[in-house]
C-alpha cells in the first residue's frame, strides 16, 4: 500500500479511470471492469462530476453508475474513490457555494457518505484561494470529503495554494493530478513536480499511456479505430514516439509483459507518483493495467526509457 500525500489514504499503485464509464463502456460493462478490478487487486478509482458530458449519458454518468456499482456490490469499503469538481457546466469553478452544492449533487450520484479524494478539476482564479480552500476545509470538517487534491494547477498556484492553507489554518493539497507520461514529461517534470516534492504532494497523474499510445496499438501503418486515434497517432509524428515504442517492445519482451504494463511501472517508478490514472473499457484490458502493480524494471531498462523519452 501507498500512502497519498500527508493524508491517510492508503492506496495499490494503479487508479482505475472512470471516464469511460457511460460514455464508451455501458453500465453492465462498466460494473464489470469495477467487479474485476477489485478481484484483481485494485482499490481506487478516479471520476469526476463533469464525466462524460460529451456521452449520450451526459455528465455525471460515470459518477452514477459507479454508485450503482457501489451499492450493488457492497464494497464501498473496500475501495478508495476520488471525483472532482469545476468543470461541470452547472457547477462550473470553485466558488465556496458552488463546492457545496457540487459535492452534495456527487454523493447523491455515488450513493455514498464520503468521498476519500476531492479534486479541484482546474484552478479558477476568479476566485479566491482562501475561498475555494475555506469551503473544501468545510467539507473535510464535515466528514464529506476525506482530503482534497489540485488537477491541472500551475507549480506556483500550486505553491500559492498550499501557503494559503497553511496561513489560513485550512486543510492542504495532497496530491496533484496533470498530465504525466512517458512522451509527454517536460511540462510536469519542469514545473509542478518540484513543488510537489517539497511539500510531500504525492502525483496521480492522468493521461498515463498518453490517449492509448502507450500500449502499442498505434504504429506506422498501424492505426487502431478507438475514440481517441487522432490524439494517440499523433506521437507517431515525432522522433520520441517511435523510439519510446521501441524501448518499451524490449523490456515488454524481456518480462513477458504488455507494452502498457511497462508503460505504467515507469511513471510509477518516477518521483512522486504514487498511482498512474488508467482506464479499461473492457475486463479484458485490466490484467495489463494490473500487472504493473508489480513489475519491477531494471536499472538498465530505466535508463533506456529515460534515453527514449528525452
Amino acid at each position: 500500500m501507498t500512502r497519498i500525500g500527508t493524508s491517510d489514504l492508503d492506496v495499490r499503485p494503479l487508479n482505475l479511470g472512470g471516464n469511460v464509464f457511460g460514455w464508451t463502456t455501458d453500465e453492465a460493462t462498466s460494473h464489470a471492469v469495477l467487479d474485476a478490478f477489485v478481484e484483481g487487486g485494485g482499490d481506487f478509482i478516479d471520476t469526476a462530476d463533469v464525466y462524460s458530458a460529451w456521452s449520450d449519458g451526459g455528465a455525471g454518468i460515470s459518477e452514477t453508475i459507479i454508485g450503482t456499482w457501489l451499492a450493488k456490490s457492497g464494497k464501498r469499503d473496500q475501495v478508495v474513490i476520488a471525483t472532482k469538481v469545476a468543470k461541470k457546466a452547472d457547477r462550473a469553478g470553485l466558488g465556496a457555494q458552488n463546492i457545496r452544492r457540487a459535492v452534495d449533487e456527487s454523493l447523491q450520484r455515488l450513493q455514498t457518505d464520503r468521498i476519500d479524494l476531492y479534486w479541484a478539476h482546474e484552478d479558477d482564479r476568479d476566485t479566491p484561494l482562501a475561498e475555494t480552500l475555506g469551503a473544501f476545509d468545510e467539507l473535510v470538517t464535515a466528514g464529506k470529503v476525506r482530503a482534497i487534491g489540485a488537477s491541472n494547477y500551475t507549480g506556483s498556484r500550486l505553491t500559492e495554494a498550499l501557503e494559503t492553507s497553511r496561513r489560513e489554518g485550512f486543510a492542504g493539497y495532497v496530491a496533484v493530478q496533470n498530465h504525466y507520461n512517458l512522451v509527454e514529461r517536460e511540462e510536469y517534470e519542469r514545473d509542478a513536480l518540484p513543488v510537489a516534492q517539497a511539500n510531500g504532494l504525492a502525483s496521480l497523474p492522468y493521461y498515463s499511456l498518453a490517449s492509448g499510445f502507450l500500449t502499442g496499438k498505434y504504429r506506422p501503418g498501424q492505426l487502431a479505430e478507438s475514440q481517441r486515434q487522432a490524439s494517440a497517432a499523433a506521437y507517431l509524428d515525432s522522433p520520441r514516439g517511435p523510439r519510446v515504442l521501441e524501448a518499451l517492445d524490449e523490456a515488454a519482451a524481456a518480462h513477458d509483459v504488455d507494452v502498457a504494463t511497462v508503460a505504467l511501472a515507469w511513471l510509477r517508478s518516477r518521483p512522486t507518483v504514487v498511482a498512474p490514472i488508467a482506464s479499461a473499457r473492457t475486463v479484458e484490458q485490466l490484467p495489463a493495467l494490473l500487472a504493473s502493480m508489480e513489475l519491477e524494471l531494471t536499472a538498465d531498462e530505466l535508463d533506456a526509457l529515460e534515453h527514449a523519452s528525452r
